[in-house]
């Protein structure tokens, strides 16, 4: 830490109350216009509205130190970019926020609070309200994210819009102070690198997008982290204008999700392929994989009207265990397509799974799930719950598949179950090899 540029040498103080954007800005200018080795935050906790890094900037908040959000809105500065889902312009405004920047990080065994709990951030019927995101970063490179604490955001922990060279390590999440609190959330990102992470979000914890259709998600590794998670461990798509390729996945551990650990979902007309997912542990997790190829308009910048479908497929699950014994008898893998449009070349290998099971004979509808239409959902996501009806499987559900391939999987449930293991829909050359139950 020595000579960091000490955001206290601009006046900031760091007794938890008084405002220090203007100061912590003023160190970040400096540092930028010095190439120092780093902005430092220490000693104390500092309120700030939103701060802008720049150019060769790290910050650095040591042990014991916080870098806290203000409680009131108007510290928020407008002009940083917007949230690219739909109907969810509360999410516009961010603590801390980049615009192609290069050579920037986030480090420190401190902490950045967003005190995204405060009844400030609660939605109470007033016009406008507004959720602002703790981190944004805009078309920023070489970016590097490690050791620190994210705590409490009013809204996503992180957006990273249109950024390469990413690596993020040893970073805990925890985002339950207020709803809809993603962990981290890459759209159009190239380069990606998240390892060594710990999530508890009230909302997916990563994400993979792609909101754009002239910028890929692409060339993704995420390894040795853990989740948990009031929804999905790991959503990759719904925002999909933009291709999807190439993600590896390993030596994660999901629990206590909500519901699923994998949610994998094309809709905006992108194509998604080439992802491995790979020594995989589960536990309390209803759905391990929850695959969906449909249409839905989910950016806010796409034009009325849905896209045209196009291609989703090329992806290979091994070595996971998966323990769903006490998520009820809507647990099971869920594989969906829609008709003429089907998913591709689907591989489960070295798979032990247990469900809840427990359905008596008659008691769950037999035939195929509904389509995923647009029709059938409306303007919602693509969610389990739009089918409204519980999975006629107790184990593996596929639908509109081409392509599916089962070896060494083992598909138990906990109780006895009247439904098939296995249910299959408009799959064509599917090899379940020596299926287990």
């Amino acid at each position: 830490m020595a000579d960091m540029i000490d955001i206290r040498a601009f006046g900031a103080v760091g007794d938890g109350a008084t405002l220090n954007t203007q100061a912590v800005q003023a160190a970040i200018d400096e540092c930028s216009r010095t190439s120092a080795p780093g902005v430092l935050v220490a000693g104390g906790r500092f309120v700030i509205g939103t701060i802008f890094l720049k150019d060769d900037v790290t910050l650095h908040i040591a042990g014991g130190a916080v870098l806290a959000g203000s409680t009131d809105i108007a510290d928020y500065a407008p002009d940083v970019h917007k949230n690219m889902y739909r109907d969810e312009p509360h999410m516009d405004r961010c603590l801390i926020f980049a615009r192609g920047a290069r050579r920037i990080a986030i480090e420190g065994k401190g902490t950045i609070d967003g005190r995204g709990g405060h009844e400030t951030f609660r939605h109470s019927g007033q016009t406008p309200f507004h959720r602002p995101m703790m981190i944004r970063f805009l078309e920023c490179s070489c970016i590097r994210m490690h050791d620190i604490t994210l705590r409490d955001p009013a809204a996503w922990t992180s957006a990273w819009l249109y950024c390469d060279d990413i690596a993020v390590d040893g970073v805990t999440i925890s985002s339950r102070a207020n709803g809809n609190g993603d962990g981290l959330d890459f759209d159009g990102c190239t380069g990606v690198r998240v390892s060594n992470c710990s999530f508890d979000t009230s909302d997916d914890s990563i994400c993979l997008q792609a909101s754009r259709p002239d910028r890929p998600c692409r060339d993704v590794t995420v390894s040795n982290c853990v989740f948990c998670s009031h929804w999905a461990g790991m959503r990759i798509g719904l925002l999909s204008r933009g291709d999807i390729r190439n993600v590896a996945v390993t030596n994660c551990v999901f629990r206590d999700i909500n519901d699923s650990g994998l949610k994998i979902q094309l809709c905006e007309g992108g194509v998604m392929e080439n992802m491995a997912f790979s020594n995989l542990v589960m536990e309390n997790v209803p759905r391990p994989i929850f695959m969906t190829f449909g249409q839905q308009r989910a950016c806010v910048d796409a034009p009325p009207g849905v896209a045209p479908m196009q291609r989703m497929g090329n992806m290979t699950f091994s070595n996971i265990v998966a323990d769903s014994s006490m998520c009820g008898k809507d647990s099971a893998i869920i594989l969906v397509g829609l008709p003429g449009h089907c998913i591709e070349n689907i591989a489960l290998s070295d798979i032990s799974l247990t469900t809840a099971g427990g359905a008596a004979a008659g008691e769950i509808d037999p035939a195929p799930l509904p389509d995923l239409t647009l029709e059938q959902i409306g303007r919602w996501w693509p969610e389990y719950f739009c089918f409204k009806r519980t999975v006629p499987a107790c184990g593996l559900y596929a639908a509109h598949l081409r392509g599916l391939t089962l070896r060494n999987v083992q598909l138990r449930t906990a109780a006895p179950d009247a439904r098939p293991t296995v249910f299959c829909h408009d799959v064509p050359q599917a090899d379940l090899g020596e299926l287990k139950q």
